[in-house]
């Protein structure tokens, strides 16, 4: 799935990424509102990670989803 389409919908993947990341709060995946770069600071700030490793991270959920 792109980016573009994960933003239209991202109050049915936001779940989704709740389970993957369960560290993230409801308002922080809000506030991410499906955008990869958010949602990458998110992981990297939360998990300890890397910047490139977060993005890896959140391009792999992408391609899964």
């Amino acid at each position: 799935m792109n980016w573009d389409q994960i933003e239209g919908h991202w109050k049915q993947l936001k779940g989704r990424a709740q389970a993957k990341w369960g560290e993230l709060t409801d308002d922080e995946l809000d506030r991410a509102n499906g955008r990869k770069n958010e949602l990458a600071g998110l992981v990297q700030e939360k998990y300890g990670k890397s910047r490139e490793a977060a993005e890896r991270e959140v391009d792999s959920w992408s391609r899964d989803l």
